[in-house]
């Protein structure tokens, strides 16, 4: 079976939707942002599998351990409503992540720079390692799958030295701003959002709760 990169998984439609631009502009429709998710990878494609010379970066920020930002250039591939990339266990973005999962990945896609906000956690099964071999190599890059991980004679700089472990990244929030016309910007939910509270502000919104029975 040939892999080809489109989403083969329900559509993907946020849970809650809210409007954060100025001058009273309308919300951007969701359809666009997805619309660039899908395509916007492809174009790092080299210029003979239809790729476009602008740059089409994705970056991924994660944390340090002592609280500091870390922000590096990555190849993504967007698959199934999530993105995907790899990387050597001794660079810096996988040493933040295995300490704490979440992460955000942006780009400037085109007309629309895109936030979105989620985890990122290992790929383990070997079945599925294979399968998004085939969608990276539809973009231009053909790893081979051994031991748990992709092996090339190149990748990303930033992906440091093989074997190169692939991380799946799952949003939970996204943030776009146009940069063309119709202009906008907007906050989409993916999943419901549930406010941690502390153990005191938990008594508090009881005891609140209590008096307005």
């Amino acid at each position: 079976m040939t892999v080809t990169g489109k989403d083969t998984t329900t559509e993907l439609k946020p849970v809650s939707e809210k409007n954060i631009a100025a001058y009273g502009l309308p919300p951007i429709a969701w359809e666009r942002a997805v619309e660039r998710l899908r395509e916007e990878w492809r174009q790092q494609a080299p210029p003979e599998m239809d790729g476009v010379p602008e740059p089409h970066t994705h970056w991924l920020a994660t944390t340090r351990p002592d609280g500091r930002p870390h922000v590096v250039p990555i190849g993504a591939v967007w698959h199934d409503n999530r993105f995907y990339f790899s990387s050597g266990d001794g660079t810096r973005k996988s040493r933040n992540l295995a300490q704490n999962p979440n992460c955000a990945i942006t780009l400037a896609a085109k007309g629309l720079d895109l936030v979105l906000e989620g985890k990122a956690t290992k790929v383990n099964d070997e079945a599925k390692l294979r399968r998004l071999a085939e969608v990276f190599a539809s973009g231009g890059w053909a790893p081979t799958v051994r031991d748990g991980a992709f092996h090339h004679e190149f990748s990303a700089p930033s992906a440091g030295p093989p074997p190169w472990y692939v991380y799946e990244f799952t949003p939970h929030t996204v943030f776009g701003q146009a940069t063309a016309e119709p202009y906008g910007a907007t906050r989409w939910r993916l999943y419901p959002f549930r406010r941690k509270t502390s153990h005191q502000n938990q008594k508090k919104e009881a005891k609140i709760a209590g008096a307005n029975k």
